[in-house]
């Protein structure tokens, strides 16, 4: 059998093809805004709450009767372990989900969220279940910051104790009172043994500057892509475009000063800044490295948010009668050297789309997410993409990079994005560097590619006909 593109009644910008019933679509996606940590919006607002309002709206989005949903899956990664999953497992309750809807946590580093949406769009396709729900959440006001001076000096003597005194790991060790990645416990002297082991401990920010380094990215072009990035995200969020992908959250702020307590609506991503520009991005000193390119300009702001995505077969949603946002078409994690870890979005992406069946230029939008701009810029210009492409409503040197949260924050933006755009926009990608050395991306196609004929119920006055028949 062959394809034929047809010449009647045909809209589409390309050629039509069969679709699968099985193909796994998305019917929802959403968010919260996204807030500085413990200064912004959600600095008071508990992690079961932002899951509660993602999910509360995917159904109400949806219209999906609650007990409906096979399974819920939820990245993060700097809250306890066991208990975030507790955490998403109250915010399920609060959010009207029965008893008999079970939930679990996911966790790779800063692709969590994407993970979770794969994760569920695999047991989709496994046929576990033919409705489910991923996303991701992060409240990094609230986490503990690792390595307080007393527990430095306690790890400190464990070392000199059970390997003697190796100025590597002492340094590492004191460099974790600086790295937002959270560490619990004592550091294996045996990681002293092995390079990548050892690189595995890095800072965020070193990797940055190694990336930097190494290829040649200078402060200039940083700064110029990190101002990119707010004077972008500002007119999205001034011309409206986070609207329809944004919940708005009823929650509580404290006044630090008095501890009096209003109530408000959070509805904005609120470390967006106009007007910044490389200039004035300039003028911050170097955070991570004497004499380095990484300020806290040109990185991701460290940020509290949630966000949710509905996953289900084609033909569930056609049964439902939900449009679709977009189709889920494949999915890659990958390695790459821990000392560079900001380059994984440059090998994932090709091992994504490849596995597509396409090729890259074949994508029309990619969300990458900007942990640093450093990586980012490297990613973009390794792989040749035109950046008009790429976080065409900024990124998270502006919105922010709460890290279970992003990959989710990330879908919903591309999917919101490609609908905008219809026809322009057919196939787009999601993707992020990973602490510890790795890389992670995702392809989806626009949903609703096929245009539905129109119809109209028939006119009482024929006859001959059923009372539920239709006409084009």
């Amino acid at each position: 059998m062959e394809a034929h593109p047809t010449s009647v009644g045909d809209s589409a910008a390309y050629e039509r093809r069969n679709l699968s019933c099985d193909d796994v679509v998305i019917v929802s996606a959403c968010r919260t805004a996204l807030c500085k940590a413990k200064r912004g919006g959600f600095k008071d607002t508990p992690v079961d709450d932002l899951i509660a309002a993602v999910l509360k709206d995917t159904i109400r989005r949806t219209g999906v009767e609650p007990e409906a949903v096979g399974d819920v899956c939820f990245g993060s990664v700097m809250g306890p372990s066991s208990q975030r999953a507790n955490e998403c497992r109250i915010a399920m309750f609060l959010a009207g989900f029965p008893n008999s809807v079970p939930v679990h946590t996911v966790n790779r580093q800063c692709s969590s969220g994407l993970q979770a949406i794969a994760e569920v769009a695999a047991s989709i396709r496994a046929g576990y279940y033919t409705i489910g729900i991923a996303g991701g959440v992060e409240s990094m006001t609230t986490t503990p910051r690792a390595f307080a001076c007393s527990a430095r000096s306690a790890v400190g003597s464990y070392i000199s104790d059970y390997f003697g005194v190796h100025t590597w790991l002492i340094a590492q060790v004191e460099s974790m009172t600086t790295n937002p990645m959270a560490w619990e416990g004592a550091i294996n002297p045996r990681v002293a043994e092995n390079q990548c082991a050892q690189d595995c401990l890095l800072p965020m920010g070193i990797t940055s500057e190694n990336v930097a380094a190494q290829y040649g990215v200078s402060r200039e072009t940083q700064d110029k892509f990190a101002a990119r990035s707010h004077a972008l995200a500002a007119a999205a969020q001034a011309a409206g475009r986070f609207k329809d992908e944004i919940v708005p959250v009823q929650t509580v702020l404290k006044d630090p000063k008095t501890g009096e307590e209003r109530r408000v609506v959070i509805d904005a991503d609120d470390g967006i800044r106009p007007g910044t520009t490389p200039a004035s991005l300039g003028q911050l000193r170097p955070v991570f490295k004497k004499g380095g390119s990484t300020t806290a300009g040109n990185s991701s702001q460290v940020t509290d948010g949630a966000a949710a995505v509905m996953l289900m077969t084609r033909q569930e949603a056609a049964k439902r009668g939900l449009p679709i946002l977009g189709i889920f078409r494949s999915f890659a994690a990958v390695g790459v050297p821990p000392a560079v870890m900001g380059i994984g979005p440059a090998v994932a992406i090709p091992a994504a789309v490849e596995m597509a069946g396409l090729t890259l230029d074949d994508i029309d939008v990619y969300e990458i997410n900007e942990a640093f701009a450093s990586q980012a810029t490297y990613s973009v210009d390794k792989l040749g993409i035109d950046l008009d492409k790429v976080n065409p409503n900024g990124g998270a040197i502006a919105l922010g990079h709460p890290l279970g949260c992003t990959g989710a924050r990330q879908t919903a933006t591309l999917l919101y994005e490609m609908q905008r755009r219809g026809k322009a926009a057919r196939f787009g990608v999601v993707s992020m560097c990973i602490g510890s050395g790795m890389g992670a991306a995702a392809v989806f196609e626009r949903g609703g590619e096929i245009d539905a004929a129109p119809r109209r119920p028939v006119g009482s006055q024929l006859t001959g006909l059923s009372r539920d028949a239709m006409v084009s």
